[in-house]
């Protein structure tokens, strides 16, 4: 005997599941564009903070009585002399001036203006040197030489790498928040409109588990549909911004973009963090989802059992 197969508890399309399937996809593509936003921000801090970490920089103030090209050359010595550091460079006047050249402008005369000159030294990061004694020993040997271990640029970043992190995790909280209210009221509303349906078929004998998991199958249809867009589109918009910072390198947007956020690039591990946004999206919506049908069928069956109350409403 052929056994026709059964047809689905809900529709598989109507007015609340396409709109709900849409502000799952928004607030898919919020959280993916936040995670990727606090990856490409902590990336760019942890590379600043190792660029910093790896170089000190000595500092000579010119002054009448002071020859420059002797005292950098003998900073330089002074500071390789300390262990923990690998090798230092003396910036001459052509480095200089293009260091001030975003203040200052082109064609700067060095001899005119009294700018301090700079040795950058590198030093094991693993094993830094003594900075203490350095800066007590070039304060002596050379009064106008100004060690800077970068020591506070360093705690500024990490700062603001920690700041970061926290904001687009709120961020995320609050994403994920109102995506879980909006699945309840979703979920309710569905409810609603098959109330009779799932009354019967609680009568009947279906266990609420049973119920439950139709509606579990509906709205992980609609869920990872939605998620899936938003976070297609979060990572396509990644993709577009590499792509144009590629393009338009050495240009003042591209430039000014690469110092405040870094790199649009977020490698395989921010899309794999896209990814797992994605599902766990899909299974938070699919679980608020159960859990909201199994505590209606429970207030279903409290109604049942009060013989006082009928059709939920109080006995008079």
């Amino acid at each position: 005997m052929h056994v026709r197969p059964t047809g689905p508890i809900l529709p598989p399309s109507n007015i609340q599941g396409n709109a709900l399937m849409v502000v799952i996809a928004i607030m898919a593509f919020l959280a993916c564009l936040t995670l990727g936003a606090v990856s490409m921000v902590r990336a760019t801090a942890t590379g600043w903070q190792s660029q910093i970490s790896r170089e000190i920089t000595i500092q000579i103030k010119p002054s009448d009585d002071l020859d420059m090209e002797e005292s950098l050359l003998r900073a330089k010595n002074l500071a390789l002399s300390f262990v923990g550091t690998k090798e230092g460079m003396i910036l001459d006047d052509s480095a200089t001036a293009r260091l001030l050249e975003p203040w200052l402008g082109r064609g700067l005369d060095l001899d005119e203006l009294p700018v301090p000159r700079l040795v950058v030294v590198t030093i094991d990061e693993q094993n830094p040197p003594d900075f203490e004694a350095m800066r007590d020993l070039l304060s002596k040997e050379i009064p106008q030489a100004l060690l800077d271990d970068h020591r506070t640029w360093v705690d500024r970043l990490v700062s603001m790498a920690s700041t970061t992190v926290w904001i687009g995790g709120g961020v995320l909280v609050l994403v994920f928040t109102a995506m879980v209210l909006t699945v309840i009221f979703a979920t309710r509303g569905v409810i609603s409109g098959n109330r009779h349906i799932v009354e019967v078929l609680h009568f009947v004998g279906a266990e609420g588990g049973f119920v439950a998991k139709e509606f579990q199958k509906h709205f992980l249809k609609i869920s990872l549909k939605g998620s899936a867009a938003g976070g297609t589109i979060a990572a396509v918009l990644f993709l577009i911004l590499g792509a144009w910072q590629a393009n338009a390198r050495a240009t003042p947007e591209s430039d000014q973009a690469t110092a405040l956020f870094g790199t649009f690039s977020l490698g395989v591990a921010g899309y794999l963090g896209i990814l797992a946004t994605m599902v766990v999206i899909a299974l938070l919506t699919t679980l608020t989802a159960r859990l909201t049908v199994m505590r209606t069928i429970d207030e279903i069956d409290l109604i049942r059992s009060d013989p006082g109350r009928s059709d939920g409403l109080p006995a008079s």
